[in-house]
């Protein structure tokens, strides 16, 4: 699962009536263009049997870009709609599964030059005595255009304009430590009938001492077996979560009852390396929609 989070955005002004304005745009996913920047993997896995680790930045631009590497905590949480966000907290961080006090980049601040590409590493320093689980960590990359004066419209004004936009991604850090393994539990099933749609609320909940990674796939039939609609999507279930699937009823002579058909599998996922993979339990549930 792709996560993204909208971070802050400042103003810095300048004497002489120049104004230069650091916008910080929404997050991307680690494969799209970062301001030019593309990072991969997704997904960076260490553990007590391998405390090191790599990404690839890589400047697609057609000019320099300046690439930062923070470390955040923020783990994919859900409303009672069911709709998904992940909030960044990069200081006062309580959570005993962060990691983000004992992991370090190398470097942490490049310059890129345009079509060129940088490995940076991580090394884990976990503390001494550290329980058996899986710790989490966001590693922040922030991709920094440079500065370049805007033209304005009156040649003859004393204002000009500096535009430094600043884009950022997060993509997953986990830590192994000891033998760790993953099992999801699906809690509960809500399903609600209206006119024109069906509603299917999934309460899912981790049960393993890592987290859950996978793909739900979530089916809507008639009383005929006809399929009404179907949905898929992979999932990461850290702790909790809610997913919610709205299927429209129009346009067909469907037979009720109607039956929801879930299925999840920890297999099928080919964005992360198979090495790195924890499989978990397979769950196949159907419910009949009275």
């Amino acid at each position: 699962m792709r996560e993204a989070h909208l971070s802050r955005s400042s103003v810095r002004w300048f004497p002489r009536w120049t104004t230069v304005a650091a916008v910080l745009l929404f997050l991307v996913p680690a494969f799209d263009a970062l301001a030019g920047v593309l990072v991969a993997p997704p997904v960076v896995i260490l553990s007590d049997k391998g405390r090191t680790g790599r990404i690839t930045v890589q400047n697609t631009a057609t000019t320099p870009r300046e690439v930062t590497i923070n470390f955040a905590f923020g783990l994919p949480e859900s409303d009672s709609l069911g709709n998904v966000s992940v909030l960044l907290q990069d200081s006062a961080i309580t959570d005993p599964f962060s990691c983000v006090g004992w992991v370090k980049a190398f470097p942490r601040r490049l310059i890129l030059q345009p079509n060129s590409q940088q490995v940076v590493r991580f090394v884990a320093k976990p503390p001494k005595d550290l329980a058996n689980g899986e710790y989490w960590s966001r590693v922040v990359v922030q991709s920094k255009e440079s500065e370049a004066a805007v033209p304005t419209s009156d040649p003859e004004q004393a204002i000009t304009a500096k535009i430094n936009m600043i884009m950022q991604t997060a993509i997953m850090l986990k830590y192994r430590q000891g033998d760790v393994f993953a099992r999801l539990e699906l809690q509960d099933t809500q399903v609600e009938d209206h006119d024109s749609t069906v509603q299917v609320m999934l309460d899912l909940k981790s049960q393993g001492t890592a987290s859950y990674i996978g793909v739900l796939h979530c089916r809507l039939r008639d009383a005929n077996g006809k399929l009404v609609g179907s949905d898929n999507l992979q999932l990461a279930v850290y702790r909790h979560l809610r997913r919610r699937f709205v299927f429209p009823v129009v346009g067909e002579d469907f037979v009720k009852p109607y039956q929801v058909e879930v299925e999840i599998t920890s297999k099928g996922r080919t964005d992360i390396d198979a090495r790195d993979m924890i499989y978990g339990n397979d769950i196949d549930y159907s419910m009949l929609v009275e």
